[in-house]
């Protein structure tokens, strides 16, 4: 009698493609291997190839499964009797599935840039449609609102809803989702100065033509008049946010500055001592603005008012910065790793500290969701740039949301 095979799952190229997701999340997409994701699924590598040609074909279905259930949550409230009932079941359906995803929460934002751009125009297309339904649901409860006021709060309450994908804090579940819906519920219901004139924002530079044969011409952006190490710095950083780190070579950086790759070592020993540099540079300036945005604060609730205002400042003056910070740590030498998530810890940290003091009876887990789904919200608008994005509204809904909410 022949020996009997253990079937195989129905649902293993789902499976596949979610502890990929869960992966590229937690170690970037450049630092996965197909043997890795084998390993983690409990096969061989050659057995993922007969399910997917390559690893880029497993990251795109990872994030058209994302992008079709979040369109999924959206419309979750389809048959409901009125506005207000369509967009609660909306937003609960997808605080739901961020939380049963919590790994893979922000594999679209960070990690889609890796695909096709033809296929990532089609998710974006896909994606853009859903946030556009969710804005009109919100329109249906708040039509007083306008496009742009509604554009705005439904964005800063998606980065609430993702916020649980930026950190480790755990709640019961459902204290999880409660406490998740409340701050989109604060958000929603905020009301927003009125938006200030064109945004004066400078542009991103060009990255400039092809070098010179002796050396390339000196950039004439926002950075030209740098000294060279400043430069270098300030094109690695701009670099590593558009194309990720893996995708960027020293030659890449030295032609962006102006200066020939071999230059470049004069100042770095290579790409990771740059990504450390810019690290670095990051929570230094960020550690000094938040001392000085305390000093003198008379209260908790003035003090966190300062911080909000200089953390948003400066997040929305280096939003470049801002996004290396958050996508590339896995590629840090690991011990400037450890010490850089200790200062992030410590900034988290003073955020949670004040807000305990105006919310005594509330519970440390639940103060730091909140906390963090406004510094997400932060990283999220500083990025979207824009006159309805702009620093002033969006210290006005962190007060909202932290202070009088």
């Amino acid at each position: 009698m022949p020996t009997s095979q253990r079937a195989r799952p129905k649902d293993r190229k789902e499976a596949i493609a979610l502890v990929a997701a869960e992966l590229f999340c937690a170690r970037g997409y450049h630092n996965v291997g197909i043997e890795d994701i084998a390993q983690e699924v409990g096969i061989t590598g050659p057995a993922i190839y007969r399910h997917f040609p390559n690893k880029q074909a497993v990251l795109a279905a990872a994030v058209e499964e994302l992008v079709a259930r979040f369109a999924g949550c959206v419309a979750a409230g389809a048959d409901a009797a009125t506005p207000g009932e369509r967009l609660d079941a909306a937003l609960r359906a997808l605080v739901r599935y961020t939380l049963d995803r919590r790994g893979v929460a922000r594999l679209y934002q960070w990690e889609a840039r890796h695909l096709d751009p033809g296929f990532q125009a089609d998710l974006a297309a896909s994606f853009d449609r859903s946030v556009r339904a969710l804005r009109e649901l919100l329109l249906g409860v708040r039509p007083e609102l306008g496009r742009r006021n509604a554009a705005l709060l439904t964005s800063a309450a998606l980065s609430v809803i993702a916020s649980p994908a930026t950190h480790r804090v755990s709640l019961p579940r459902a204290k999880a989702e409660q406490t998740v819906l409340d701050c989109v519920a604060t958000v929603l219901t905020a009301d927003l100065p009125a938006p200030e004139g064109p945004s004066d924002r400078e542009g991103r530079p060009a990255s400039g033509g092809p070098p010179a044969p002796d050396e390339p011409p000196a950039p004439e952006g926002r950075f030209a008049l740098l000294p060279r190490r400043e430069r270098l710095l300030a094109e690695a950083i701009r670099l590593f946010d558009e194309r990720g780190y893996h995708q960027v070579s020293i030659a890449d950086i030295g032609q962006a500055a102006g200066i020939n790759a071999s230059s470049v070592y004069t100042h770095f020993t290579g790409k990771a001592e740059l990504l450390a540099a810019a690290y670095y540079r990051a929570t230094s300036r960020l550690e000094h603005l938040t001392a000085a945005a305390l000093a003198g604060a008379g209260t908790p609730a003035e003090a966190l008012s300062k911080l909000i205002d200089t953390y948003v400042a400066y997040t929305f003056d280096q939003a470049d910065l801002t996004a290396v910070y958050l996508t590339e740590g896995e590629n840090l030498p690991p011990a400037d790793l450890r010490r850089l998530r200790a200062a992030q810890r410590r900034h988290v940290d003073t955020w949670t500290g004040l807000l305990a003091e105006l919310r005594p009876g509330e519970e440390p887990a639940r103060v730091r969701f909140r906390a963090h789904a406004a510094l997400n919200i932060v990283a999220d608008l500083a990025r979207a740039a824009g006159p309805s994005a702009s620093e002033a509204r969006t210290s006005a809904l962190l007060r909202q949301l932290l202070i009088t909410g």
